[in-house]
């Protein structure tokens, strides 16, 4: 359906933002320009994606960075297909569930500080390799890294949202913290909003990445430093770990979706992603839909109809989702078979259009992690759909000396259960929940997309989408319309217990009266406003539209009102 641009209430008073040129989207400004300005320099949108990465690390290493993860899509205008990328790491391969057992660990996965929970970080390599496959060759990693490299060193603002987030993990980075030019912290506390703050460290690794490539980071003083610090405090890392690591060009799984004869085909990474859970949930509801069971083009906005059917869905997804998905190479994951016609058909038999049953086969989704997702197109009709991810805030919290950013703790995403396929293994990649988005129609690019947040994301795809094809909504409404989140209140932050799938958290702007209809139909409703919205994690979107007078490509973007970040178009 096409999209509508007449206003209508939402969270948010922010408009879409055109361009016949490139377009840039991510949840921080500062960094939204470095993309911007790689775009004016002559690059593509898939090396100012990466402008966009570095510079993201600097504002916000509350979310992200170089010592995490990346997964990627790319729509290659030339030859119109869709390629993906899986930036994740391995845990080490020495590092096995006896020795954990023989250590006295407990519980089914790691704690956030627990030195194990550290995987090889993918995210350089992945940068890297992404200039290198997808970009033009027109800008050279020196001048990608540039805009991140100033920000580093000449320092920055602290914005709202960052400050707010950075600010939970204050007493984490405080027990973490190690030497005396720790970064992340001023005087011992988290710099709040409007501060200033700035990381020389964290210049000096992106220059030497710059100058040296990938092999800078995973052969050299880096990966030494990275190494040195992990076994000081108990890790079975070793160089060879790191320096063996490389990126994997993957192919995406997909899921064509059908309401008026429309054919659009959302695309994802595979596993060991949770991009599958999101496909599962569509499906579902693409099946609810055929078969008359829902209708989704007339039911209201924020109806009870709508989230019921939605919330059912993603119950489902989950479960099977968090039942098969592991790394493919140590684990068959069925993604044909969770996505046939006839096997989503069998999952929507369990669909009660009057009460909350879905629950009784409800998934376990993981704690909700922090993440940026941001998203780039280009005059040459390219997109990419990319995210970032530290996993829990800070990840471990842990510094290498020297190098300005701190490894991700994605380890936790391991089972400590022999039983799961996703049981922790030595040189294995866990679940991971960061996941990018795309949309073709035929084999033209409709949509690049993401919202970030752990157990969000594919909840948020699925909102996301649905918001489009069937609320007509432009870019920025999509993003802007209220949200459910199953689990919205999970996760560790400061050694919380995770509530994982036993309530439902509704976005401030649901009324009152679909609220208690809902909880009479049986799901644990916990309202959600202010701050604590970013549950409700925080998307990015690009829509390829075609202006019917003059047959111009337009891109309409829009970024998230819960961050702090904004769409900026090329001139």
């Amino acid at each position: 359906m096409a999209p509508s641009y007449d206003t209508f209430e939402t969270i948010s008073r922010r408009s879409t933002v055109f361009s016949t040129k490139g377009v840039v989207c991510s949840s921080q400004p500062l960094a939204s320009e470095a993309g911007i300005r790689i775009l004016r320099a002559g690059g593509n949108a898939a090396d100012a994606a990466i402008a966009m990465a570095a510079a993201l690390n600097v504002v916000e290493p509350c979310n992200t960075g170089i010592g995490g993860d990346v997964f990627a899509l790319f729509y290659s205008a030339s030859d119109k297909t869709v390629k993906a990328i899986n930036g994740s790491g391995r845990s080490p391969k020495s590092l096995t569930l006896d020795k954990i057992k023989e250590l006295g660990i407990k519980g089914n996965r790691f704690d956030p500080d627990c030195i194990h929970a550290a995987t090889v970080p993918g995210a350089c390599a992945a940068w890297c390799d992404i200039v290198d496959k997808w970009g033009n060759g027109k800008v050279k990693l020196d001048k990608i890294f540039e805009p991140a490299i100033t920000l580093a060193e000449e320092g920055f603002i602290v914005h709202s949202q960052a400050a707010y987030e950075w600010g939970k993990y204050a007493s984490f980075l405080r027990k973490q913290a190690s030497g005396e030019n720790y970064p992340f912290l001023i005087d011992g506390e988290a710099p709040k909003a409007g501060e200033y703050f700035n990381n020389p460290a964290l210049g000096k690794t992106f220059r030497t990445v710059a100058k040296e490539g990938k092999d800078g980071f995973y052969k050299g003083k880096i990966a030494q430093s990275i190494v040195d610090e992990l076994q000081r405090r108990g890790s079975f890392m070793t160089l060879e770990d790191i320096s063996s690591h490389e990126t994997e060009l993957v192919k995406p799984i997909s899921y064509t979706y059908g309401p008026e004869k429309e054919n659009l085909t959302i695309h994802e990474c595979p596993p060991n992603g949770q991009g599958l859970a999101a496909l599962i949930a569509i499906g579902i509801i693409d099946v609810l839909r055929e078969d008359g069971i829902i209708d989704l083009d007339n039911y209201q906005e924020g109806s009870v109809e709508w989230l019921h059917a939605l919330m059912e869905a993603m119950r489902l997804a989950f479960a099977d989702a968090h039942a098969f998905i592991a790394d493919p190479k140590f684990s068959d994951v069925p993604v044909d078979q969770l996505l046939s016609k006839k096997y989503l058909r069998e999952r929507a038999k369990l669909f009660n259009p009057d009460k909350a049953e879905a629950q009784h086969v409800k998934g376990n989704p993981i704690p909700s992690s922090d993440t940026v997702y941001f998203t780039a197109a280009d005059s040459e009709g390219n997109a990419i759909s990319i995210i970032n991810s530290n996993y829990l805030g800070f990840g471990t919290g842990i510094v290498p000396e020297g190098c300005g950013f701190s490894i991700q703790n994605r380890g936790m995403g391991f089972s400590l259960d022999e039983s799961s396929p996703n049981v922790l293994e030595g040189g294995k990649r866990p679940f991971h929940t960061i996941i990018p988005a795309m949309v073709t129609h035929g084999d033209e690019l409709y949509m690049a997309f993401g919202v970030m947040g752990g157990v969000m994301q594919p909840q948020g795809h699925l909102q996301t989408f649905l918001n489009v094809v069937h609320r007509s909504h432009h870019a920025q409404a999509a993003l802007d319309s209220p949200r459910f989140c199953l689990g919205g209140l999970a996760g560790y932050i400061q050694g919380s217990t995770p509530y994982y799938n036993d309530h439902v958290a509704i976005e401030h702007g649901i009324s009152e009266e679909t609220i208690n209809k809902l909880k009479e139909m049986g799901h644990n409703v916990k309202v959600v406003k202010g701050h604590q919205q970013i549950v409700f994690g925080k998307g990015q979107i690009i829509l390829r539209t075609i202006d019917k007078r003059t047959g111009k490509r337009v891109w309409a973007a829009g970024s998230d009102p819960r961050g702090d970040g904004c769409a900026l178009p090329q001139i």
